[in-house]
């Protein structure tokens, strides 16, 4: 599996990603709802499990807090290591957060192992090191890419349905089933309820961290400011309501440890 991932992140840019308009309503949204459970505690330190070029973790070490960061791809690794930030940066997986002791954070960011974990036992398995790791009545932040948004894109839009049926890509019900190759996974709401049930951990809120922007990248690359404005402030008064969520390409569950 490191192999697939280091490849793939060899060749896309995830560094570039986020500075996109459609792709900064999710690093808006994730942040917005960061520092909602930071706010009044500017010394607390943070995790980022999956940290990636260090999109997220560098602005939140330049906003003040005492961020540490575990990434698995070395390329993304020495891309985040080389902005010079205070941001504590090493190799490592979301399965093994051993060099940690237990309660160290005050809130835990896994915001790409989801993605690219197959099993239930492997998202299980990464949730409940997060949580280990987390100070009780902290805060853990999980991305998720969302099972409809797959079918939709990849399957319909891009034609691909059919060959993803007969090769045995997706169930009756069009749950997508991913394997390594595949890079990514994609999952459902039950599917995550499921993981805090088996794990323990408590919900505060579910958002959908990028609402419709991925269906409509291009209308949004191509707003002018102001317009892109209004639609974040759409997004923001919509990204918590349940019947926007299960379409969203991704979602951001909030969590408490009690």
């Amino acid at each position: 599996m490191t192999m697939e991932l280091e490849k793939y992140y060899n060749k896309f840019c995830e560094d570039k990603r986020l500075t996109r308009k459609y792709a900064q309503v999710e690093f808006l949204t994730s942040m917005k709802y960061i520092h909602e459970y930071l706010e009044k505690n500017n010394g607390s330190k943070i995790l980022d499990v999956g940290a990636g070029t260090g999109r997220y973790s560098v602005e939140l070490a330049n906003d003040g807090y005492d961020v540490t960061a575990i990434e698995l791809v070395k390329h993304n690794l020495g891309i985040l290591k080389s902005k010079g930030s205070s941001v504590k940066a090493y190799q490592g997986t979301a399965l093994d957060l051993s060099r940690f002791e237990e309660n160290t954070f005050d809130m835990t960011l896994v915001f790409g192992p989801m993605y690219h974990l197959y099993n239930f036992q492997d998202k299980a398995k990464a949730l409940q090191e997060a949580k280990r790791v987390t100070k009780v009545g902290g805060v853990i932040l999980v991305a998720y890419c969302m099972n409809e948004y797959s079918v939709i894109t990849y399957g319909f839009k891009e034609n691909n349905i059919r060959s993803s049926i007969e090769n045995g890509k997706l169930t009756d019900d069009f749950h997508v089933i991913s394997e390594p190759k595949d890079l990514y996974d994609y999952v459902r709401i039950e599917d995550i309820n499921k993981l805090n049930e088996e794990v323990r951990l408590k919900r505060i809120k579910l958002i959908s961290a990028d609402g419709p922007a991925n269906y409509m990248r291009s209308v949004l690359n191509a707003m002018d400011e102001e317009t892109f404005k209004l639609f974040i402030n759409y997004h923001f008064s919509t990204c918590e309501r349940p019947e926007l969520l299960g379409a969203s390409a991704h979602t951001l569950d909030i969590l408490i440890k009690e």
